[in-house]
């Protein structure tokens, strides 16, 4: 560990003590939320810059700040969070992010009275993209994240999208296809088919299977799976196959919210959204792929032949994961 925080001390984040961390926050009095793995806090630089403190806390922090630092720590992007530094003390396990004025995607989505535009969601899932493609393409070591979700992508005072939590991330050389995982990633819902089977070979494709998961969630204004609505409404992405197929997606827009004006663009958004979730994770396109999708540069290929196949068998494997993600939330 020793060598590892000399070598993270040679990359830009600071080392913070904890009585740094301590007059930040006002002794921890600006708690903005807490999950499995810890809290975090607002606070401000002596500079004046605000920040957000996670401290982590649990099982598994030792292997959730190495994760985290050696992966934000050493990368920059404009649609990556910013790591401004850390603390790793006796007492203290704590990494120091920029603050993100308007909270996550998961709650502009779902839980935000203000209503946000088509185009700030438009601009929201390409942002999102363009990180991910970073991360996947342009980094020395390819870093894949295993846990895109709404709740993942921090949104600034300009709802400039940037990715985070990299608590479950993992470098990986680029003369390496695949990894293998020995414990659970990602979340129920988001995560891709193979990262719930025995014994698995994951490549960087699981992220752009998330990602499409939430580009349903974007396009939808709701989330995938919503037990209230009638059965042919109750599973989004089936949803939007059925209707495309049967080119009725303009009852689906309507009943989004989706002025008539950005149809075409949300169309594209769809058809980007289901190539993403290919069960074959061969057959998912490349985030830079996806980027040029979104923003209209290339055309996007209809998926015609074996639909149906691809369809029933992404189904059929994530049904279960995700009923037991509803399960967990009650």
């Amino acid at each position: 560990m020793d060598k590892f925080l000399n070598d993270i001390e040679r990359e830009r984040p600071i080392r913070f003590t904890s009585e740094q961390l301590k007059h930040a926050t006002g002794n921890y009095s600006h708690r903005l939320g807490a999950g499995g793995f810890g809290e975090v806090y607002k606070g401000a630089l002596g500079n004046g810059v605000l920040v957000a403190v996670k401290v982590l806390k649990g099982t598994r922090v030792e292997e959730q700040f190495m994760a985290e630092v050696s992966t934000i720590g050493r990368t920059y992007h404009h649609n990556l969070v910013r790591l401004h530094g850390f603390c790793f003390e006796h007492d203290l396990r704590a990494l120091v992010y920029e603050y993100m004025e308007n909270g996550s995607l998961d709650r502009l989505l779902f839980h935000a009275n203000a209503a946000v535009g088509w185009e700030t969601l438009r601009e929201i899932a390409i942002g999102t993209a363009k990180g991910i493609a970073y991360l996947h393409e342009e980094c020395h070591q390819r870093i894949v994240h295993y846990d895109i979700k709404p709740g993942n992508i921090l949104l600034n005072s300009k709802f400039c999208p940037k990715v985070s939590d990299f608590g479950l991330a993992k470098l990986c050389s680029r003369d390496n296809s695949h990894l293998t995982l020995t414990g659970g990633r990602g979340t129920p819902g988001y995560a891709a088919p193979e990262l719930w089977m025995p014994l698995r070979h994951i490549t960087h494709k699981c992220d752009v299977y998330s990602f499409g998961m939430l580009l349903f969630e974007v396009l939808g204004r709701r989330r995938n799976l919503d037990v209230s609505l009638p059965e042919s409404q109750e599973w989004f992405p089936k949803w939007v196959w059925k209707s495309l197929g049967r080119s009725e997606l303009g009852r689906v827009m309507e009943a989004c919210g989706i002025e008539e004006g950005h149809w075409e663009a949300a169309e594209r958004m769809a058809r980007v959204a289901l190539w993403c979730i290919q069960y074959q994770p061969e057959a998912r396109p490349e985030m830079s792929a996806v980027v040029r999708m979104l923003e209209g540069g290339v055309e996007i290929r209809s998926r015609r032949t074996r639909s149906i196949t691809w369809l029933s068998g992404l189904l059929s494997m994530i049904r279960w994961p995700t009923e037991w993600w509803v399960l967990m939330r009650k």
